[in-house]
Order: C-alpha cells, then structure tokens, then sequence
C-alpha cells in the first residue's frame, strides 16, 4: 500500500503544540474521554515540541482519509521537525498488516475488534470517535430509495463492504435490525471504495457512514437510517510499541485526543464516544 508524504501548509503554530501521552487510556481496546483541556503553550511544551523529529507512520481506517489528513497537516506545523506519512484501508486489513510486522508508529481502527487483534503491537489504545450507517445513493437516485427496506427490492443495485471490514459489520447490523435480506452486486475493500461505486453510478445505493456521505458532498444524496434501525462503530487509536519514533507517535495521538483535533473530526460528522 502507497504511503505519500504530507505536504506542511502554512505556518508553524505554537498554541497547537501538545505534550505526548495526553489523554490515553490502559487497556486493549478500552474506551476512554478525549482531553477537555487545551493544548500547552508553556516554555516547556514549546521545547518538547522543538525536539521531536523524524518520521511518523499512522495507518488509518479508509473513513479517517479527509480528517487524518488535515490533522496531520496541522500537526506538521505545529511541529516542523516532524513528517506524518499516512497509509488508508479497512482496519482488518491494517491489523493484518500490523500482525506481519509492517512498519507503522500508530493504528486508528474503525472498529474495536480491530485493535484488539493487534493488542500486542499496540499501547494504550483509546476510543475517540463513533461513527453510523448512512446510505448513500446518486444524487438523482433513480431507484427512489427511501429506506433500508428498499435496499431488498428486486433490480435494486446495492454495494456493501467486504463482511470482515467494519463497515461491512455495521451494515450487516443494520439489516439484523431491520430483518432486511440485501443481496449485494459488489463488496468493496473499504468503505471509499462503497462510496466511488456509487459515485460512477456503478450501484444504485451504498451504505457507507455517515461521515462519508457528509465528505461526499453534492456527489451522492445521503438517505438516513432511523436510530432505532441503525448501528454505529467505536474508533480507538492507539502507538504501536515497535515504533522508532515513539515520542512523536504519543504526541500524534494526543493532537487527535485534544481540543483542536476533536474540532476537526467534529466538523467532519464523527460522534465523541
């Protein structure tokens, strides 16, 4: 998988600094509050910020792809010294990779069960987001979808993520809910790849999250899913311990948990958890 490099725009800002560590929890798995309290703009933080350096290697849920990338982009100004390359996909497949020793300082998965698979290459992993089930359809959506009901009809194109792909999970959640039987024409790797299919007209409906028909613009119409019909999943993030840059691995993660990251992911649609 094609790792690019972030590219720093604008200048550095020092009232972003953070200090590594903040805001995490113990735990595989285990759920924790993102910090309330805002960054450090002490000398001392300042300093901190000043000597971290190096590479940063985060792999990412493919529905973090809009939000990761500005955040790291905001973390790079915040700390000139540092680059953050990113690698997206379905969290299964980045646990796999994980597992097979691929090279990589950080692990934000769309799905606990993910984490956990990891649990011995990862630290403190903290929830820091949720996220729910949308569908998603071409803006003119010729099929007239209205409901999860509707994804079941005859002549109707769905596409769903692959079953072991959190989002795949959540559909299938949605549909136990609902006791609604989707035959879908194609599964796709990750929810982004859901999401284009739709986009080309390829389907006549995705679900996908929420996040992602927000993200998607006037390129699809978002159909709702009722709460009481609808399923979500929990994000954690968390360092992974072979890191070789640790220290600005913590200090990745806690820009995430802090105020300003909250921000970022807020705007983007994701639920504090």
């Amino acid at each position: 998988m094609r790792m690019s490099r972030m590219i720093v725009t604008g200048a550095a800002a020092g009232a972003l600094a953070v200090v590594a560590g903040c805001g995490s929890t113990s735990g595989g798995g285990s759920t924790g509050a993102a910090p309330t309290s805002a960054a450090p703009t002490s000398a001392a933080a300042t300093s901190s910020a000043a000597s971290l350096s190096g590479t940063v290697t985060v792999l990412a849920a493919a529905s973090l792809t809009g939000t990761f990338t500005d955040l790291g982009k905001q973390f790079e100004a915040a700390h000139p010294g540092v680059t953050v390359r990113f690698s997206f996909g379905a969290s299964s497949a980045l646990a796999q990779q994980i597992n097979a020793g691929a090279p990589a300082d950080v692990f934000a998965s769309a799905s606990t069960k993910n984490m956990t698979q990891v649990a011995s290459h990862t630290s403190n992993p903290t929830t820091f987001v949720k996220n729910e089930a949308e569908i998603a359809v071409p803006p003119s959506n010729p099929k007239k979808i209205t409901d999860v009901a509707d994804l079941a009809r005859s002549g109707v194109k769905v596409a769903l993520c692959q079953a072991q792909v959190p989002c795949g999970v959540v559909a299938q959640a949605v549909f136990t809910k609902t006791r609604t039987t989707v035959k879908p024409v194609t599964l796709g790797a990750d929810v982004k790849s859901v999401l284009t299919t739709v986009e080309l007209n390829e389907a006549d409906a995705g679900v996908v999250y929420k996040t992602d028909v927000q993200a998607a613009g006037s390129k699809v119409k978002g159909i709702a899913i009722p709460e009481n019909e609808n399923a979500s999943t929990a994000y954690p993030i968390a360092t992974v311990t072979g890191s070789k840059n640790a220290a600005a691995a913590a200090a990745f993660v806690a820009y995430v948990l802090s105020p300003a990251g909250r921000t970022v992911l807020t705007e983007a649609g994701f639920a504090q958890p």
